[in-house]
Parts: structure tokens; sequence; C-alpha cells
């Protein structure tokens, strides 16, 4: 018997347990897959199957949704902690509309350059902040965040910001005579660029450069002794997160149709750092449960007590920090272990 004949008995006597030893799927894989796809379908749908206000609370959850993930980025991977995120939020809104009230540019071109100019800001915030540890930086972050709205109503600024009166704008229809309202359109914009800066902000986790910010995080001794430039990577990260945020502020700016120093203060940096809490730290898709903790919670302690509405959202954030002690990404990972136990069984 021939060489090539031994070979090709071989092959065939082998090929079904090479079969059979193929992997299968991973169970928190195909999970992972089906509730991504499921929630894509979902909210392509909901912008035509709700009223026109709910739309605009849906895509403002979104946008919170957004800049929660820019400071996961920086606090959750890379473990700087942040209170002036209200800052780049604004910066970001402003320049949107500026650019479309003084200047008559479009919805959509002003977006990269809130993002550039958010990114810029974010790195000569992240330089000097290099000397800062812990709550150190929180609070030079929220001497940032405590200035920036006094900045906006400078006397000098007014031509620009237009002061304590703010800046109105006008919502933009949806190009090429499409059958959108403006909410719509604005959803559908909104929901676009989170995808594409969620995708984003998954490949740089990923990436080694990931995987650099989070040995920063753990141990920047170390870090640094395995040749990672630390001070190059926190202040990249920075301008990141920044970029994140200002992208955000600038589609805000856009859906509320108005921009004012008052709208962008220290409790807008805290509630983006209770969305990030309550969605899961150091998990990028509880940014959408957090958004909308941040937006609907609120609202529902309005509703069951307008005079004791701070008592009751404290105590509502109090049980939710009780039950999700890891914020939603918790009870994720619980819900993977239960299909991986499954998968098992079968």
């Amino acid at each position: 018997m021939s060489l090539e004949q031994r070979i090709a008995i071989g092959m065939a006597d082998s090929a079904p347990r090479m079969v059979k030893a193929a992997p299968r799927l991973s169970g928190s894989l195909v999970f992972t897959t089906l509730v991504f796809l499921a929630l894509l379908a979902a909210a392509l749908a909901l912008p035509f199957l709700v009223k026109g206000f709910m739309v605009f609370q849906l895509t403002m959850v979104m946008i919170y949704a957004i800049a929660i993930m820019g400071l996961n980025l920086l606090t959750g991977f890379n473990g700087q902690f942040s209170l002036g995120h209200s800052a780049f939020f604004a910066v970001g809104a402003y320049t949107t509309a500026i650019l479309m009230d003084r200047y008559d540019a479009g919805f959509l071109i002003t977006l990269p350059a809130a993002a550039i100019i958010a990114f810029a800001l974010g790195v000569l915030i992240g330089l000097p902040a290099l000397r800062l540890e812990n709550i150190y930086l929180a609070l030079a972050t929220f001497s940032l965040a405590a200035v920036t709205p006094q900045l906006l109503k400078l006397t000098p600024m007014e031509g620009l910001t237009g002061g304590v009166q703010g800046i109105a704008l006008v919502k933009p229809d949806a190009p090429f005579s499409l059958p959108l309202s403006q909410d719509q359109w604005l959803y559908l914009v909104t929901l676009a660029t989170g995808l594409i800066l969620y995708a984003l902000a998954v490949n740089i986790v990923r990436s080694r450069t990931g995987r650099a910010l989070m040995a920063i995080r753990e141990n920047p001794i170390a870090a640094r002794a395995m040749g990672i430039d630390i001070a190059a990577y926190k202040t990249l990260i920075f301008g990141v997160s920044a970029m994140f945020t200002g992208v955000a502020g600038a589609l805000s700016a856009v859906t509320v149709s108005f921009v004012a120093p008052d709208s962008f203060t220290l409790s807008l940096s805290v509630a983006l750092l209770v969305g990030l809490v309550v969605g899961g730290v150091a998990w990028l898709p509880g940014a959408l449960v957090g958004g909308a903790f941040i937006l609907f919670v609120p609202n529902l302690a309005d509703r069951v007590s307008q005079g004791l509405s701070g008592a009751v959202y404290g105590v509502i954030l109090l049980l939710a920090i009780y039950l999700m002690p890891s914020g939603a990404s918790g009870i994720w990972r619980v819900a993977e272990d239960i299909i991986g136990r499954w998968r098992k069984q079968e």
C-alpha cells in the first residue's frame, strides 16, 4: 500500500472523531448575539411605534448612554475618576449650537467638529491631570464642572454663547424628503452614532490599548515596568472619553433645541457617574441601562412626591445599589451563567 493511500485511509478514519471534537458555539456567545439582535430590532421599530414625546425621551436615553460610555472608558477601564464630564458635554453642545446658529452649518457636519474640539480639550485637561490620582483628580475635574457654566455666561463670550439667554435651535428635517418626523430622524441619527461609538469603544477595550489601560488601572508601577507609557495612555483615553461626551452633548443640543449654561452644571456630571455605577463599571452595554436610569427615575420620583422627589430618588438609588452591587452587569453575568449551565446539561 502506498504512502498516499495510507494517509487517505487515516484521514477518513479520523473524520468522525474530528467532527465530534468540533466545539459548539459558546452558550454565552449565542445568548449575547440573540439579545443584541433583539434589542437592535426593537430599537429600529420603536420610533414608529411610540408617540413623539416618547421618541424624544428614548433619544435622550441613548445620548446619555453615549456620554456614560465615554466616562466608562476613563473610569471603568483606566481608573481615572472624573466629576467634570458635564464640561465636555457643554463643549459639544455649544460647538453644534454655534455652528448651526451663527454659521448655518448642517447638523451632521457639526458632530465631527464637536468630537474634535472635545477631544482636544480632553487632552489638554488630561496632561496636567497626570500628576493627580483618585480623589485629587476627582476634585480637579469637579472644579472644571463648577467653572464651565460661569465661563459660558461671561460678557466677552455672549457674542458666541448667547450668555445667560443661551441659543435656541431648530430641529433639522429628514433629508431627501424621507417620511420621517424631526424626532424620528434625530432618533435614528443618535442610534447610528451610538452604534458606531459603541463599536469603537469595544475595539479599544479589546485591543492592545485596552489591555494597557486596564494594566494601568490595576497596577501603574507594574505597567510602567512592562514598558507601558502611562502618561501617553492616560492622556489619550482622557481625550477619547471627552470626545464621546462631546458628541453626546452635540446630539443633545439639537434634540432639546436649546442650550444654556445652567443645563451643564455639576448635577449633570453626578448623574453620569450614577448612570455608570448603575449600568456597571467596566461594562459598556450597561451604559444604556444607566442612561435610562438617570432619565426616567427622577421623573418617577417626581410623580411619587414632588415635595420629596429628592428623597424618593435617593431611596430608589440605594435600593438599586443594594439589589445590584455590580450594577446591571451583575445581572447579565448571572444570566450568562444560567445559560452556560443549561447548555452543558444538553
